[in-house]
């Protein structure tokens, strides 16, 4: 199943979910009444304010994670496009006759991560690209390697090599970066206590004789919404949120080559 269906499903789930549990705890909170003398639910505000905080903290951590792993993978692309543009400027360094073959090598590698990313939805399309990037990491190191033998200046090493070196430890980097996200228990407590909070908030309104149909789809469309963005900000690649227009750095130094 596509994620962005994905997303949407479980954010339907969780909508429809809450709803029943704030009629069942309306429910509950009726029969409640009916059996129980009055003032037999005093101190019970101090449990509903405690599951209440803690959901909203989950909800604060969650969503605090997801935007600052979102800009620590849009701030990576921004680096990976500046080393792959300072390495082959820094190709100038060389002796003329090993320049070309360089060049070349260096455009196909722009290639091969701007497609590693853009076929991210097709997993194996995707990782074919990371090991074509990987495999060119090589062949460029080898040439640059004879390349720096060859010259005459004993200082285009120091220049050269450290401006590769970023470009391919770069790659790993986001790559941890594109598959660093939290555990997925995190996701099922925010499912579970969502839950939970509206069947609390659902016997908190069994006082009212009529359903408040306001609270109840206010209540449950505002939480549905929050964790449904901390998901698509959560996976970037996919969803609504989508951290792709970056890419487009690549493609500049793409352009640049040619």
């Amino acid at each position: 199943m596509d994620t962005t269906l994905k997303f949407i499903f479980s954010a339907a789930a969780m909508f429809f979910g809450m709803i029943a549990f704030l009629e069942i705890g309306r429910r509950v909170g009726q029969w409640r009444a009916a059996q129980a003398p009055a003032g037999a639910d005093e101190g019970i505000s101090a449990v509903d304010g405690a599951v209440f905080a803690l959901f909203g903290l989950l909800l604060a951590f969650t969503f605090s994670g997801a935007a600052s792993r979102f800009d620590h993978r849009r701030t990576l692309i921004t680096q990976e496009a500046n080393a792959i543009g300072t390495a082959y400027l820094r190709v100038d360094l060389l002796p003329a006759a090993s320049q070309p073959p360089i060049r070349a090598l260096f455009r196909q590698y722009a290639e091969a991560r701007i497609a590693r990313y853009k076929e991210y939805a097709d997993e194996a399309a995707s990782h074919a690209e990371y090991l074509r990037g990987v495999k060119l990491q090589g062949d460029i190191w080898k040439l640059a390697v004879e390349g720096v033998n060859a010259a005459t200046s004993p200082p285009v090493a120091a220049q050269i090599l450290p401006a590769l070196n970023d470009m391919i430890d770069i790659t790993t980097t986001r790559l941890v970066a594109a598959q660093t996200h939290p555990p997925r228990v995190i996701f099922f407590m925010l499912f579970g206590l969502s839950l939970v909070v509206s069947l609390l908030a659902g016997y908190g309104m069994s006082g009212s004789k009529t359903r408040q149909w306001l609270h109840v789809l206010a209540f449950s469309t505002a939480i549905t919404a929050t964790v449904y963005v901390i998901m698509d900000i959560e996976y970037p690649r996919s969803g609504l949120i989508r951290i792709d227009p970056v890419d487009q750095l690549l493609v500049d130094v793409l352009n640049s080559m040619k």
